[in-house]
């Protein structure tokens, strides 16, 4: 199918694209992978009158460092980020890309088009829980900060006002002892179930089981003294299952999902060690080289 007549708008500038998100209203929609937005305009989904293609607006396409903090403009590609050298405290960012649909997808698909689109599944959206993000939105009443746990509000909706569009994702801590995993029937599909996890605080989110990212709630602080690394895991797992509410749904029982929420959490938690061990180790290489 193809989408319905729109009229196409190219902004130079960010104040350019909220000037013309603000003249044009509702009919109005933000474009720059198009990997979500032109797939629902294809069949319908979505009919917006005027597209706003921000594709050239200039400083949204970084990638940097600020003191302990990874700020990563919205135009920034999941690719990306996939080829990026983050050092361990922001690689699960890095290795939770190959999850997100196929290279194509990745070469084209935008960081803030997908916290814009807001599927509970999507993998930039548990990530940006997980980790505590900052996203910074601007609009004609100028530029603010909105916390990712503030940011999605229900199914495909978000903190954001229809005149406003995401200019940055800050990601203000580090976690070398973080990871995102995620199950579908094949690879390149969204997720039945993701999972997403910080050892180092303990923090699980999952996809796949609310209308948003699910942060699983009163988990206690890591106590390695009072756990073995797979006891803390199962743990964590366990109380993850006992929080879901899910129910069955067509081809998916709720015993299924639970199931995957269970065996997610544990193989998250341990790639998660793995990784810190393993950058560890590399760190602990080139130091005994120099």
């Amino acid at each position: 199918m193809k989408p319905a007549a729109f009229s196409y708008h190219r902004p130079g500038s960010v104040a350019g694209a909220v000037g013309l998100l603000r003249d044009l209203g509702d009919d109005a929609k933000i474009i720059a992978g198009g990997q979500s937005l032109v797939a629902m305009m294809n069949f319908r989904l979505a009919r917006p009158e005027h597209l706003v293609d921000i594709r050239r607006v200039p400083g949204l396409d970084h990638i940097r460092r600020d003191g302990a903090a990874l700020r990563i403009g919205a135009l920034v590609t999941h690719h990306a980020v996939e080829t990026a050298s983050l050092g361990p405290e922001f690689d699960v960012l890095s290795r939770a890309m190959r999850w997100v649909g196929h290279l194509p997808i990745r070469t084209r698909g935008t960081i803030g088009g997908s916290l814009a689109h807001a599927d509970a599944t999507a993998e930039w959206c548990l990530l940006a829980v997980l980790l505590d993000a900052l996203i910074l939105v601007e609009g004609p009443a100028g530029r603010r900060s909105v916390a990712a746990g503030d940011f999605f509000q229900g199914v495909f909706t978000t903190a954001l006002a229809p005149d406003e569009l995401i200019v940055e994702v800050v990601f203000p801590r580090p976690a070398p002892r973080a990871t995102l995993t995620e199950f579908a029937e094949r690879r390149g599909d969204f997720a039945i179930v993701a999972a997403a996890v910080d050892l180092d605080l303990p923090r699980v989110v999952l996809g796949g089981v609310a209308p948003v990212p699910f942060v699983v709630p009163h988990l206690p602080a890591s106590r390695r003294s009072q756990h073995t690394e797979s006891a803390l895991w199962a743990h964590l797992a366990e109380a993850a299952v006992d929080a879901v509410q899910v129910r069955d749904e067509p081809g998916i029982s709720a015993h299924y999902r639970r199931g995957l929420v269970r065996t997610l959490v544990e193989r998250a938690c341990a790639e998660a060690e793995q990784a810190c061990a393993d950058a560890e180790r590399a760190r602990a290489e080139a130091e005994g080289a120099r």
